[in-house]
């Protein structure tokens, strides 16, 4: 739970958007719980600065600006415009939505680097680099793929993408090809810089002790801390970026200069409003970064380390979310599992809020959100219009009808005792970064007040004891103050609406979450009130399914059509390989790896085969004790996270692996021919 001071402003930032490309509902995974935070901050009386901005550097942005036949300048142009824009529709309030590619960045990145160049933890090295003697130029990063030294699997430059997940520096990835003419490419030898991670173990585990936010982030650094910490190469051969001091061939390697946009972002803030960045990013302060678990490593490790030795404020939490599936299928652009903000959602007319409801409230922060279009509609109708919507319009307008104002009286020591309950236990919730909690506990406020009106059944008591009438009526007409004041920070276009239904003034997502307890004023003229929400119809639901359908399979088609063939290969061939069936004995997670396994397996051998296999995505390590599988017995072995594996479980590819098994049970061992 955080400890946020109230005499001084709270920072929090989101990890900033790549700009080559549009807006999903992958990158909203962040966004919209940062932004819901805030407003609840905000609600708690706290000052706050929220602040984000266009990642504009690295090998992707020059990669993709060269696909489009534009400049890397041109193409982040667009691209920040779309997510500001984007953004602003989903009502997500940054202070500041900056770019990084802006002149307070290369300012204050150069700053920081000559801090640590000063401090002694940056050093020179000369490395071997990929280079491509058909194009004539170094391949950086993205430019090159290859095989990945630690687990043999098909890698790019600089992340092993497809197998053990590992950052790779400059020079490690193996049979080295250039992507952009696919020749081999060779190493050359060149200086570049280096940044000491490795001094930094000590405090980073002491560190990672105090650091709040979610336990996930927390859990996923501490397992590589108390691995190797490697030094990390700072510098790259591009054109585009930040140049490195003292060395115009060179910029900063993009994990530098992105996260110290967070510092400037908060520097053109500050300077707009009149206040001191530095009594933020150099004084006793409160930072609170939002991510997605993905750059755990980069926030929890890298950034901090960067900070304490150039001599700043490190944050106080970092809050990761969960992935985000479609279908229950992986995400992926590629293959069609995608949702776009604008093309499938917005551009339909389907409302903002909606879309921040469902984010927020279909799973627990840490744990991957699924998107279905038939989940949607369910929890849109059956929550939003069934409860909320229903509790808000039945009271406002029973009340319109049968009153005209609010009526006499004052509100039951019960229902203010309700109100007062669920403001503490929504408060402690955001505290706790469990938003679908949150949500969960105003949806029982919602349910409490349907049930209070509907037992109480005010159309009798209008009839036979209109006063005792107007006790039931001013109760729930509180109920629903608090409701709108507490459900603002989750769905704020909506909420607004309601707060003028209310017959109250001002911006409702400027009232603290105790103004619910406030009574409301008798006498005070309510207007009609209008619907809130509307239930979604199946006929706009299939729309959106067919749409989706039809681009998973474009994309299927797309990608079997750009599939190489694989070689012919002899009968003979075929009988090198000593493919056996076998049982899983024992599964564990490998530390430091969120996609790998350590399985036994029992092939008829005097003890069972250790075997590291990339399922953990797919597969709960308990439930895979005792099935039978198809093993390649013969693989060349291979060390993945420092654990051996002698085989290889085989898999089809369908989304995740999907395991391959006899028929029916063999004997462990038997060949498979």
């Amino acid at each position: 739970m955080p400890n946020l001071p109230a005499d001084k402003p709270v920072l929090v930032t989101c990890g900033l958007p790549y700009a080559n490309g549009e807006c999903h509902i992958g990158h909203l995974r962040t966004y919209i719980p940062a932004d819901i935070f805030v407003r609840s901050l905000h609600k708690q009386g706290l000052q706050t600065i929220f602040v984000c901005g266009s990642d504009t550097h690295g090998t992707p942005i020059v990669v993709s600006a060269e696909q489009t036949n534009t400049t890397p300048g041109k193409l982040i142009e667009k691209y920040h415009h779309h997510f500001d824009e984007v953004f602003k529709k989903l009502g997500i309030r940054f202070n500041f939505f900056g770019t990084t590619d802006g002149a307070v960045n290369h300012n204050r990145t150069n700053d920081i680097v000559n801090r640590l160049i000063e401090n002694n933890y940056v050093y020179p090295k000369t490395i071997d680099l990929a280079y491509c003697s058909h194009c004539e130029r170094s391949l950086p990063d993205r430019y090159v793929e290859g095989i990945c030294p630690y687990c043999e699997s098909l890698a790019r430059g600089d992340e092993c993408d497809q197998g053990c997940n590992r950052h790779l520096e400059p020079g490690e990835i193996l049979q080295p090809v250039c992507k952009i003419c696919g020749n081999k490419a060779e190493y050359r030898e060149q200086e570049h810089f280096f940044f000491r991670l490795s001094s930094f173990k000590d405090f980073l585990l002491e560190y990672l002790e105090t650091l709040g936010g979610t336990t996930n982030a927390r859990n996923y650094a501490r397992e590589w801390v108390n691995q190797e910490l490697r030094d990390w190469c700072i510098t790259r051969n591009l054109e585009w970026g930040v140049r490195f001091p003292g060395h115009d061939e060179l910029v900063v390697y993009v994990w530098v200069d992105a996260p110290i946009g967070y510092i400037s972002f908060t520097e053109e803030y500050c300077n707009n409003a009149g206040l001191d960045w530095k009594q933020i990013w150099q004084g006793d302060s409160s930072i609170i970064h939002f991510i997605g678990l993905d750059i755990a490593y980069h926030h929890c490790i890298f950034w901090p380390a960067m900070l304490k030795g150039a001599d700043y404020s490190l944050p106080q939490a970092v809050v990761a979310s969960g992935m985000v599936k479609i279908d229950d299928k992986t995400f992926s652009k590629s293959r069609g599992y995608v949702v776009w903000v604008n093309d499938d959602y917005l551009d339909h007319g389907f409302h903002p809020d909606l879309l921040r409801y469902y984010l927020a409230s279909y799973t627990s922060h840490t744990k991957d959100l699924n998107f279905s279009w038939k989940v949607f509609q369910e929890k849109v109708n059956n929550e939003l219009v069934g409860s909320l919507g229903n509790f808000l319009y039945r009271t406002l307008h029973f009340t319109h009808k049968n009153f005209g104002e609010v009526p006499k009286g004052a509100v039951s020591d019960l229902v203010l005792d309700e109100i007062r309950t669920t403001i503490r236990k929504v408060t402690e919730a955001m505290e706790e970064y469990e938003f679908k909690k949150a949500i969960d506990i105003i949806m029982g406020l919602s349910a409490y007040g349907n049930t209070y009106f509907q037992s109480n059944e005010p159309w009798h008591m209008i009839k036979n004891d209109p006063d005792a009438c107007a006790g039931v009526v001013k109760d729930c007409l509180q109920v629903a103050k608090a409701l709108v004041l507490l459900c603002e920070p989750v769905i704020p276009a909506k909420m607004n609406e309601a707060w003028g239904h209310l017959g109250l003034e001002g911006d409702v997502s400027q009232m603290r979450y105790d103004e619910g307890l406030v009574e409301l004023e008798s006498g005070k003229n309510l207007p009609k009130p209008a619907i809130l929400f509307t239930k979604i119809d199946d006929k706009k639901i299939n729309e959106m399914v067919v749409i989706m359908n039809k681009r998973i399979a474009e994309a299927m088609a797309k990608e079997e059509k750009a599939a190489p063939q694989a070689p012919v290969v002899t009968f003979e061939e075929f009988n090198t390989m000593d493919i056996r069936a076998g049982t899983i004995v024992s599964a564990e997670a490998i530390k430091g790896s969120d996609k790998l396994l350590k399985l036994q397996v029992d092939i008829g051998e005097d003890t069972p085969r250790q075997v590291v296999a990339g399922i953990a995505l797919t597969h709960v390590a308990d439930e895979l004790v005792g099935r039978q599988i198809v093993l390649l017995a013969n693989m060349k072995p291979a060390k993945l996270f420092g654990v051996e594996s002698m085989g290889m479980i085989l898999a089809a590819d369908a989304d995740g692996a999907v395991l391959l098994q006899p028929e029916s049970k063999v004997e462990n061992g038997t060949l498979i021919r």
